[in-house]
């Protein structure tokens, strides 16, 4: 009778070795690069073009921020800088002015050499004529420094319509990548203010698994190999897919609840990352185990 019975224990020793699966070498949640995008201008949203769910390409519109008062702004500064160019215009007519007078007095002032010369003209007046150059030469060294100031004065004045043209593009909050709304925290109406969250994306053609591995396990972990991964297809069933090793911890850290046995859980792990690709079955926090 012990003999059958110890017969019968090989049997369903042998049956559950034969029917057991192989256990996963590691264990981790599938994670996304999560971009959040803020507002850099302070203002009413007007509008907001994307919704939860929705997937945008890199440089679409998401929200669009009141550009009322600095369009103003703009308008208000290029009637500042039509005047200063009017200013230079003149200071530039000015100067046209002056140089013809000064050449007439050049004109005048060698002939009063030369007749001073033939001892036709005074001392007096060739001081004089000296005098008005000297003069005229002042004039124009000051009017071409008034020139120069508000030549100085427009670039200061363009300048600050290139930082207003960069305010008025900054209101226009584009995606900075391509990718699906996972979240969005503005509504029309709403005040946004500078690093204030608009919404938060993420490209879900790809997603991470995020797994620990032992010291152990180290040797069977190379970058940029290919491994096997494993997620719930039902109740009974897992689905298998390809994926990526692409990032393996430089330092050791304990390891997170997900680890299964006690064993495991008390010992120091590496973190290691896999890029799977997503035929949209994956999702973000979802369980998944893998094979190397």
């Amino acid at each position: 009778m012990k003999k059958l019975q110890l017969i019968a224990l090989a049997f369903l020793a042998f049956g559950a070795c034969k029917n057991g699966e192989k256990k996963s070498d590691a264990y981790g949640n599938f994670e996304a690069v999560e971009t959040i995008v803020s507002s850099e201008m302070p203002g009413k949203l007007l509008k907001m073009e994307a919704k939860q769910g929705d997937q945008i390409d890199a440089g679409k519109l998401i929200a669009l921020i009141d550009t009322t008062e600095l369009y103003l702004k703009k308008m208000q500064t290029q009637a500042q800088l039509e005047a200063s160019e009017t200013k230079k215009q003149n200071v530039s007519a000015q100067i046209n002015v002056l140089k013809e007078q000064k050449k007439n007095v050049s004109t005048t002032q060698q002939r009063i050499a030369k007749m001073f010369a033939d001892k036709a003209a005074t001392q007096q007046q060739i001081d004089d004529i000296n005098g008005q150059m000297n003069v005229l030469d002042k004039q124009i060294l000051a009017t071409n420094t008034q020139f120069q100031l508000i030549g100085s004065e427009m670039e200061v004045v363009n300048r600050q319509l290139d930082l207003i043209s960069e305010q008025l593009t900054k209101c226009r909050i584009n995606s900075p990548t391509k990718g699906t709304v996972l979240e969005t925290y503005l509504e029309n109406g709403e005040l946004a203010t500078p690093g204030k969250p608009v919404l938060k994306m993420a490209d879900l053609s790809n997603l991470e698994l995020k797994v620990y591995v032992s010291g152990t396990q180290l040797s069977n972990v190379k970058l940029g190999s290919d491994v096997k991964v494993l997620i719930d297809s039902d109740a009974k069933e897992m689905q298998t897919m390809s994926g990526k090793i692409t990032w393996i911890s430089s330092e050791s850290e304990f390891t997170p609840k997900i680890i299964q046995t006690k064993e495991e859980r008390v010992k120091l792990m590496y973190a290691v990352k896999i890029v799977v690709p997503n035929d949209g079955s994956l999702k973000i926090g979802m369980p998944g185990e893998v094979v190397f």
